[in-house]
């Protein structure tokens, strides 16, 4: 968790220079199919997860996403429910974000992401 976090981090300070020279982009992308196969999503689904996510998100929007999903006290780290994520999902509190979330995931599972 604690990498996830720091790699996210580490998005932020390479985003900034990044931006001008335009590798943005691959760079975030990378990082976010990174902690969605961290989460426990296939390296296929991730990939086509992530690419949708940083074409419509912003890297204030992904961070948000990924405090609010990310393991409190007491909560698991994986192998959780329906009832957690929904709890996990109203914490990110970015209807935007979530939307994009959510629709990835279902475009990608069946194929149209």
């Amino acid at each position: 968790m604690r990498k996830l976090i720091i790699g996210l981090l580490l998005i932020i300070l390479l985003a900034g220079g990044a931006v001008f020279t335009g590798l943005a982009n691959p760079l975030v992308e990378m990082q976010v199919k990174g902690a969605l196969v961290e989460s426990g999503i296939g390296e296929k689904r991730a990939a086509c997860m992530a690419e949708r996510m940083v074409d419509r998100l912003t890297i204030p929007q992904l961070w948000k996403l990924r405090q609010g999903m990310a393991a409190q006290d007491g909560e698991p780290e994986e192998g959780y429910g329906l009832g957690e994520l929904i709890k996990r999902l109203d914490r990110v509190d970015d209807s935007e974000a979530v939307a994009v979330l959510t629709t990835s995931a279902g475009l990608c599972a069946i194929g149209l992401g």
